[in-house]
């Protein structure tokens, strides 16, 4: 333990300046200085300590946010504007979260939490290199990709995002998650232009992208960064998951037409995670694009698949019987007209179904999901409700 002393007396002495401001300013009265040293104290023998835990570091983080929190409302009351140690708060909480991530590298949800918060502080820099080395160390874990991906999309470099996507889908390849997020960022930006489109002037280019401030690039590699490295490359037999001629559509077909999203729904068939099931979640998620003008032809793809190699399955029924409901606001007068559509298709899938059971289940879930709406009309209420009754009986 004389080592693990001797580590928190180092990280604690660098604090050292910014308490003897505090007290100087009259921001923390003596005792609080003395309770902050001793909360700091106990965290820093608990996350140096041998055992411990991602859960540790990230507590410690959390205090530290809290405690920059407290101290900016009081500057704020005291109208003190001016503090020498004014971004000594958010070090500290990065410098936390650096050494927790290096002490538990697999943590997900450790790094997971240090790249919100270097989002939510605005610090770019920092994220890019944090991404870069969090799928260093975990290549395969699907929402990091997706976090670097829609990061990319948000800023409306679609390039960049598809580059994100296409190398994470290469890694990611035991289930379906990844892929449809990058089906998702393709259907928003497909919708994205859509809305351009609109409102453009006659030879206005639609599908440029948009402009980026410098000091937010998505680039996660920095040319003057020394310490930032190459993002991980997936070996030989992953690399083959999207082929040379498939990456360079998903790369740079500018089609509205949705092929992109149908180029990733069609790879998506050649890996070991697909069946029905993940086919049906394709279908909703490109169903729930309702006002897409490729929205139509992108769900008929799907269905065709579903038709084609899925016959009479229940995720395929269950996408025909919603189809006319998905993506319709509950609130217009479009969804009763289409749910009475749904309530016919059900009565005929229901007893044409290979697993009746399953169609069951699967209806009784999205009608309780409409229910669950507190804003729902009563009389849509009540057909739901016996509906469900209906379909439990059966």
């Amino acid at each position: 333990m004389a080592g693990v002393a001797e580590k928190a007396r180092f990280y604690l002495e660098r604090a050292v300046p910014q308490l003897r401001e505090w007290e100087e300013k009259e921001i923390f009265s003596k005792d609080e200085i003395r309770t902050i040293v001793q909360k700091r104290n106990d965290y820093e023998h608990k996350v140096l300590s041998p055992g411990n835990k991602p859960s540790d570091w990230a507590s410690y983080a959390q205090w530290e946010q809290s405690l920059e929190s407290l101290r900016s409302k009081r500057c704020k009351r005291l109208k003190i504007r001016h503090l020498n140690s004014a971004h000594a708060g958010q070090t500290r909480t990065l410098a936390i979260y650096d050494r927790g991530v290096s002490r538990h590298p697999g943590s997900g949800a450790l790094w997971r939490e240090y790249l919100s918060y270097t989002s939510s502080v605005k610090a770019s820099k920092r994220w890019r290199k944090t991404m870069t080395n969090a799928l260093r160390m975990m290549p395969t874990d699907p929402e990091l990709w997706a976090m670097a991906g829609r990061r990319s999309a948000k800023n409306g470099d679609m390039a960049a995002a598809r580059g994100f996507f296409m190398r994470g889908c290469r890694f990611c390849t035991t289930n379906e998650k990844l892929w449809v997020e990058y089906a998702r960022s393709e259907m928003e930006w497909l919708e994205k232009v859509d809305k351009r489109k609109e409102v453009a002037k006659p030879g206005h280019d639609v599908l440029r992208p948009d402009r980026i401030e410098d000091g937010d690039e998505l680039r996660l590699i920095d040319s003057d960064d020394e310490d930032d490295g190459d993002l991980p490359e997936p070996p030989k037999s992953q690399a083959k998951v999207i082929d040379k001629q498939s990456a360079q559509q998903l790369a740079s077909n500018p089609a509205m037409d949705g092929a992109i999203p149908m180029a990733i729904f069609d790879i998506s068939k050649k890996q070991a995670f697909f069946n029905a099931n993940v086919a049906e979640t394709f279908f909703e998620l490109f169903a729930s694009f309702s006002k897409l003008a490729s929205q139509p032809k992108i769900s008929q793809h799907v269905l065709d698949v579903l038709d084609q190699e899925y016959p009479n399955h229940p995720a395929t029924c269950n996408a025909h019987i919603r189809q006319p409901i998905i993506g319709v606001d509950p609130q217009t007068a479009e969804f009763p007209m289409n749910l009475r559509e749904v309530l016919a298709r059900l009565n005929q899938y229901l007893p044409e179904t290979t697993d009746q059971a399953e169609l069951q289940r699967k209806t009784v879930a999205w009608i309780d999901g409409y229910l669950a709406l507190e804003n729902l009309d009563e009389s849509i209420r009540l057909v739901l409700e016996h509906t469900k009754k209906k379909v439990v009986l059966a």
